[in-house]
């Protein structure tokens, strides 16, 4: 398994803390795949960015039903995130 170093949410200041602090505003937690990110704020900004356009698309897919895809793509992948 690979190590990534990260910033743990009481270490982190500035676009960092406003991820944080969002990330915890939409699942009560800041979760590991958003930690893995935490060395580049303006990449994990980017990232959730995308993430929320694409599961909020106001057309096609319900929410339900892009959350369950994640789901079984993170399965098909053996990623628990």
């Amino acid at each position: 398994m690979a190590w990534i170093q990260t910033i743990t949410p009481d270490a982190a200041e500035g676009a960092l803390a406003r991820s944080y602090k969002n990330a915890t505003g939409r699942t009560g937690q800041v979760a590991g795949i958003v930690q893995a990110m935490s060395v580049a704020p303006s990449i994990l900004e980017a990232s959730m960015g995308l993430y929320i356009k694409v599961m909020y698309a106001p057309k096609g897919l319900t929410r339900r039903q892009r959350e369950m895809l994640a789901v079984v793509v993170s399965r098909a992948n053996h990623c628990h995130y």
